[in-house]
């Protein structure tokens, strides 16, 4: 995905604009828009979805060679990246290192294959450095348990496996974490991993119960609950409505 600026479209709506010459399709300035308002919002599900509807239609031709057609259309969408979570509050030197780390990382890559699957992974880089940005008032200890839980989401995770990985006692954790983070730690889990696994139910083709259980949580109907509690909807209303989105 490449969203690059072009010159004025009357026409704003979210159909792919066609260049007169007809070398390549690129999305509207609108389209555009609703995707860095997703990043800068730190909407990661709407940011996903967006993104995905890009690239199914069309990849523009930035390069003779196509793997240097791809990495620029990467870089590209960095640029991008970097000015969204700017807008969202990140500092500029945060933002910047990441994009050069983000422009070593396509420029590593010599395989198309590979290349085409690091959008997402580079989306999810900008996010997360959003995300972070919220948590950087929390005391270290609060933002190392935050970090592991982030990092482990897929595995089990209890009070006191996270509390041994910080070096403290459970107790103390525990009552740090709802100190600082206003929820305890457990629900702030459950929280975190509905908020991911919403990904995997518009962008796979897992089953509610594969992803439930993917997620560590021990049955479909507690996911659908918590997923309930969360979000308003169940995990099947919500999978119906954005796929008719």
């Amino acid at each position: 995905m490449s969203i690059i600026f072009s010159e004025p479209i009357d026409n704003q709506s979210t159909e792919l604009h066609i260049r007169q010459n007809g070398d390549y399709l690129h999305p509207s300035i609108l389209l555009e828009q609703q995707l860095l308002t997703a990043i800068s919002q730190g909407n990661e599900t709407k940011a996903f979805t967006i993104l995905s509807s890009v690239n199914k239609h069309y990849r523009e031709v930035l390069a003779d060679n196509p793997i240097r057609s791809y990495k620029n259309s990467l870089i590209s969408s960095c640029t991008l990246f970097t000015r969204a979570i700017i807008k969202g509050g990140v500092q500029p030197r945060v933002a910047f290192r990441l994009y050069h780390a983000c422009v070593l990382q396509i420029e590593g890559l010599t395989d198309i294959t590979e290349l085409k699957q690091l959008d997402h992974i580079l989306l999810k880089q900008f996010i997360n450095a959003l995300q972070m940005k919220d948590e950087s008032n929390y005391s270290k200890i609060v933002q190392q348990a935050i970090t592991y839980v982030n990092e482990h989401l897929l595995e089990d995770l209890t009070l006191d496996i996270i509390a041994e990985h910080c070096n403290v006692s459970s107790s103390y954790l525990s009552h740090l974490f709802k100190k600082e983070v206003t929820i305890s730690i457990i629900p702030f889990i459950n929280k975190k991993r509905v908020e991911e696994s919403k990904y995997f139910l518009l962008h796979t083709e897992q089953s509610i119960s594969e992803i439930a259980s993917l997620f560590q949580f021990c049955n479909q109907s507690y996911y659908t609950a918590l997923f309930k509690k969360h979000v308003g909807i169940t995990p099947k209303e919500y999978k119906n409505k954005h796929t008719k989105q």
